[in-house]
């Protein structure tokens, strides 16, 4: 089903048909990045095209040439279109449900000092209980660690299979986590769902899980969706949480950092508020998160250009996703077909990132081994990509315990996948393991 949002490449009547975007300019867009890597993990940092940069410096010069028109006149109108572009993108019912900020992880930290104050007034129990995916990304376990552990708030991991077979191997095991979470009369406060999981990396059925929460009563529900914005379509409304937070700048092609966080209309919004408390404390969060002090803002204004790049590729934004889907699916078939091994996750439940697991004569016995391989392939072949230690289960016997987490994105090419598969190959015809990086 289409988008129906401005980054569709949508244009209105009177304006131009943008003109297609050719190979040569695609690579061209990116000929900044090292070409002498095959860059596969598009995942952990994202990418920016050359007319974004441009667009953030001409932002930024604006700034520096006279910085107290820009604070007065244009900062904020700026900031105002990139979250009207914003809510088009998500379906969000009103603009003031959306706030820029830096990253998903400061999105956290507001949706969890909420949650926190709540603790310290009483509103909610010393005992009650936070809910979480095992797999939950690690910045974000942190934060509840020092914010929800600390109010005095009980944390349930939901503990999920990996590799995995099926969306509904986590629907079970969420449901586990919320009858855990009521026991002894406990109440469940917050759930925190992540939309795509990092490493590993799996599309969470978050609508179902949504669902469940509702069911049974919990109290607010928080979707980290670091990773979805660009790469799998985002309806808020048809989602049903309370609060929503993706990165523009892992798969939506700004430059770092800039994220959104959504927060649905309710009586609560008034009580949220930036941590970085500056001027426009107590006008809502969206004009708090507009001036946290004097610092760059030149990545959170370059949407509009964003959209127009976006709109040079068949389909706009969710042409880019589906091809970015079907080709990193097609890449990690030709690999576990090659080390006869197998997915992570089956094809779809893969967005523009698929689990690949990794020959077990290498040895990957630990997470030291599996950041050791990593750096090794990154030095001795030109290869990026990250590396998951799974631990194996008892009684397993020779289990694949290491698992490569391959992107693509659209300056990547089929020979970058090809580099990665030699050089794995090249380590097994040397006798390769892991444990040979240790000495």
């Amino acid at each position: 089903m289409a988008l129906h949002h401005p980054l569709n490449g949508t244009t209105a009547a009177h304006n131009p048909k943008p003109k297609p975007i050719s190979e040569s300019e695609i690579r061209s867009e990116f000929s900044h990045h090292d070409s002498t890597i095959a860059r596969i993990n598009n995942g952990s940092f994202g990418c920016c095209p050359a007319t974004i940069i441009a667009a953030q410096q001409r932002h930024q010069l604006l700034y520096l040439r006279q910085p107290d028109d820009f604070y007065f006149n244009t900062l904020k109108p700026s900031i105002l279109k990139t979250r009207l572009l914003i809510q088009s993108l998500i379906n969000a019912d009103h603009v003031d449900e959306v706030s820029v900020v830096d990253n998903a992880t400061t999105a956290a930290a507001i949706v969890l000092q909420h949650t926190t104050w709540s603790f310290f007034s009483s509103v909610f129990e010393a005992g009650d209980a936070v809910l979480m995916l095992h797999y939950a990304y690690g910045a974000v376990k942190k934060s509840v660690e020092a914010y929800i552990s600390r109010a005095g708030g009980h944390v349930i991991e939901v503990r999920l299979p990996f590799p995995i077979k099926s969306s509904s191997e986590i629907v079970c095991e969420f449901e586990k986590a919320l009858q855990l979470g009521k026991s002894n009369g406990r109440k469940i406060r917050l759930a925190i769902i992540d939309h795509i999981t990092s490493m590993p990396c799996v599309l969470i059925p978050v609508k179902e899980l949504v669902r469940m929460c509702r069911d049974e009563g919990v109290d607010r529900i928080f979707i980290d969706g670091a990773h979805a914005i660009g790469n799998v379509e985002i309806d808020v409304k048809d989602i049903g949480a309370d609060f929503y937070t993706s990165n523009l700048h892992k798969w939506l092609f700004c430059p770092p950092s800039a994220a959104f966080l959504y927060c649905k209309m309710s009586d609560e919004l008034s009580n949220l508020h930036h941590p970085v408390v500056s001027h426009e404390y107590g006008k809502g969060l969206a004009m708090e998160s507009s001036w946290a002090g004097t610092r760059d803002y030149s990545a959170q204004l370059v949407l509009p250009e964003v959209m127009e790049f976006v709109s040079r590729f068949e389909g706009g934004i969710e042409g880019i996703m589906n091809r970015n889907h079907d080709k990193v699916v097609e890449m990690a078939e030709m690999l576990v077909k090659e080390w006869g091994t197998e997915f992570g996750a089956p094809p779809e439940m893969c967005p523009s990132m698929a689990m690949v697991g990794l020959p077990v004569c290498l040895g990957i016995k630990c997470n030291s081994h599996a950041l050791k391989l990593r750096t090794h392939l990154r030095v001795c072949f030109k290869v990026e990509v990250p590396i998951y230690y799974r631990e194996p289960l008892e009684g397993e016997v020779d289990p694949i315990t290491g698992y490569a987490r391959i992107s693509h994105q659209v300056y990547n090419v089929v020979s970058d996948y090809y580099r990665f598969r030699d050089a794995v190959n090249t380590l097994i015809k040397d006798g390769f393991t892991c444990a040979s990086l240790s000495k």
